[in-house]
């Protein structure tokens, strides 16, 4: 059983890892908003100067030329926006994981200790189902272990194939940029 002390000591933990856990998030979104301001105030430059330079043009071709030349900038700049807000996301998921497999660790050791417990305290006669119980323990454990781990190999093969992608897309806009 546990005490009045250790009772609060959890709930004080809990509340702890909730307000870091809330801080984070919110550096997260404070990320967003600073991407999103400083890729706002470049697209408008971008625009004011992309502008000026159609009122320049003088003949169809010219326009042409300028219109290739504005499309690989546009794809490499999607690109980079793209990945920094991957790298944002996935930086506030990390801490977000951490913080869970913490927890989810920690519950897990109470759990066992508990059971350890219970098992030195069980009535004569009892060592069947203490055993069946620590079996069921045991298998519950390495499932939340090997749920963990495809859930990292999931999270690196997303991000192999994000990086990918993007790299292809910055690949592609450069040829057909080109070919205008």
């Amino acid at each position: 059983m546990m005490t009045a002390e250790q009772v609060l000591a959890t709930q004080k933990a809990n509340v702890e890892t909730l307000l870091g856990l809330t801080a984070k998030a919110f550096e997260g979104v404070e990320k967003i908003v600073e991407l999103n301001m400083s890729a706002s105030k470049a697209a408008l430059a971008e625009t004011s100067e992309n502008a000026k330079a159609l009122l320049s043009v003088k003949d169809a071709q010219e326009l042409l030329a300028l219109q290739s030349s504005l499309l690989q900038p546009l794809a490499e700049k999607t690109a980079v926006y793209s990945r920094h807000l991957y790298e944002i996301a996935t930086g506030t998921t990390s801490e977000f994981t951490k913080a869970i497999e913490s927890q989810a660790s920690e519950a897990q050791q109470k759990f066992t200790g508990i059971i350890e417990s219970a098992a030195k305290n069980a009535p004569a006669g009892s060592e069947a189902a203490v055993a069946v119980m620590k079996s069921a323990v045991a298998a519950a454990n390495n499932a939340l272990e090997s749920v963990q781990k495809a859930v990292k190999q999931a999270t690196d093969v997303a991000e192999a194939n994000f990086t990918a992608m993007a790299n292809t897309a910055t690949a592609s806009a450069k040829p057909s940029a080109k070919k205008r």
